[in-house]
């Protein structure tokens, strides 16, 4: 595989300017919780400042899209991160609510150009919630938004470049 030419290397770096929101799911919050702490420290590391973030709490990941689709149309991100945990119950409520997170999520990044990194876990117990939510599997809420802010990037690299004649 060939890599991209520098000047559009997927970087993690941080946007320059805008702001960054992280949307979070109240429910299981023992888990959501933990990924925001992933997703902080990512922001932390990237140099991205407290005052440039706004975390915005949902009830549920059915909310994620809505809340993320609202941040979006404000124009005021350069990214969003959305982070939530849906759980395998022993009804099909997991398959509808995972499937129309994930499709709403992927519909706000489409409309409005903004990346929106999906930190939302899908798994099918507590225990592999945990082991992704800072336990073995790592934290999937820094994963989520270290490709937000590289998505970022790329875009902001996108917006800069030369038109073809």
């Amino acid at each position: 595989m060939v890599p991209p030419p520098p000047e559009f290397a997927a970087t993690p770096s941080a946007p320059r300017t805008g702001r960054i929101a992280v949307v979070v799911s109240r429910y299981n919050e023992r888990i959501t919780s933990r990924l925001l702490e992933g997703a902080r420290q990512c922001l932390d590391e990237h140099g991205v400042p407290d005052a440039r973030v706004d975390v915005l709490w949902v009830p549920g990941a059915f909310e994620l899209p809505v809340v993320a689709e609202a941040a979006a149309a404000s124009g005021r991100y350069a990214a969003i991160v959305a982070l939530g945990c849906v759980i395998r119950g022993e009804t099909a409520h997991f398959d509808y609510v995972a499937g129309e997170a994930s499709r709403g999520l992927a519909n706000v990044a489409i409309a409005h150009q903004v990346p929106v990194g999906f930190g939302v876990l899908t798994t099918e117990s507590l225990e592999q919630a945990l082991d992704r939510a800072g336990g073995p599997a790592g934290n999937k809420g820094y994963e989520a938004t270290e490709a937000a802010l590289s998505t970022a990037s790329v875009l902001a690299q996108l917006g800069r470049a030369a038109p073809r004649d």
